[in-house]
Formats: structure tokens, C-alpha cells, sequence
């Protein structure tokens, strides 16, 4: 029996076994809000940048939108809300945070660096699957135009045709 190895065979798992977002469609009526909202935030962000300029830390500019969209434009807007991830049963609320939850449709992740990377994107797209929700906006306030800093990211996955 010597040299001999036992091979246990290994079933892969299927690709929706890495997915834990709701597979729920999101309505049409959700999507035209989140399509609303993302015009209100991208012209306070307009605002803010053209007020502050680019060069400040993020947490300058979360609280400066997050004013900007309550007091000013009357829209709820949670600041550091937690996502949720479910695995195996178990739900973690504190294992990342959106910058900011604009009226419970709109996820905005605020940055400020010198350009926004591919990671960067994804990190949007991954909190907008595990929250199912329809779009987020990607804003960097350190470029010169706010035009150049904004990315829009649609999660098509669970988004209803």
C-alpha cells in the first residue's frame, strides 16, 4: 500500500455560490429616483468643489455634501451607513461602510486623490450589489474640473430589464 494517495474529489462551486446580494429585481420607479437624486448630488458637488476647491481631505467634503443635501435640498442622507454582508447564515453590519446613503437609493463614495483606480469602481459596484441598489456616484474632489472626478455605477445585475 505503499505510495499509494487517496484523491478526494473536489465538486466546484457554482458561480451564484460567491454572490450574496439580493436577487430581487429593483423597481422602475426606484431607478428613476436614484436617476434624480444622482443630478441633486452631482450639482452640490459641483457647488462644493467650486466653493472649497480641490486639495481637502474626504471627510471635509462627506460632510460638506451630506449638509449640502440635508439642510439645503431637504434629502435624507446617512453618513457612514453600514452594508450588510450575509455568509453562511451569519450577517456582518460593520464590515464596510458606504460614505454616504443618499434617501435610501443612492450610494456616493467620496474620494480625494489623485485619480480614481479600477478598485476603486468596483468597491462601489460591490456595495451596490450587497444593498441592492440601482446606482451610486463615484466623486474625486481633487481634480480641477469636478466634471473629471465623476464616475456613475450601475449595478446591472439585479437591475430589472
Amino acid at each position: 500500500m505503499e505510495g499509494i494517495v487517496r484523491q478526494r474529489k473536489v465538486t466546484p462551486l457554482p458561480p451564484w455560490a460567491f454572490t450574496n446580494w439580493s436577487s430581487r429585481p429593483i423597481p422602475k420607479v426606484l431607478q428613476a429616483r436614484a436617476n434624480h437624486l444622482a443630478t441633486q448630488v452631482v450639482d452640490a458637488a459641483y457647488h462644493i468643489h467650486k466653493a472649497l476647491g480641490p486639495g481637502l481631505l474626504e471627510s471635509v467634503y462627506e460632510v460638506t455634501l451630506a449638509q449640502e443635501l440635508q439642510q439645503k435640498r431637504h434629502i435624507p442622507t446617512k453618513r457612514q451607513h453600514p452594508i450588510k454582508i450575509k455568509y453562511q447564515g451569519l450577517t456582518f453590519t460593520e464590515a464596510y461602510k458606504a460614505d454616504l446613503l443618499v434617501d435610501n437609493t443612492l450610494i456616493v463614495e467620496i474620494k480625494s486623490v489623485e485619480a480614481i483606480a479600477a478598485v476603486h469602481r468596483m468597491q462601489l459596484l460591490s456595495y451596490l450589489r450587497l444593498a441592492n441598489l440601482p446606482l451610486g456616484i463615484l466623486i474625486n474632489f481633487n481634480v480641477a474640473l469636478i466634471k473629471d472626478g465623476l464616475k456613475r455605477v450601475v449595478n446591472k445585475q439585479s437591475v430589472s430589464a
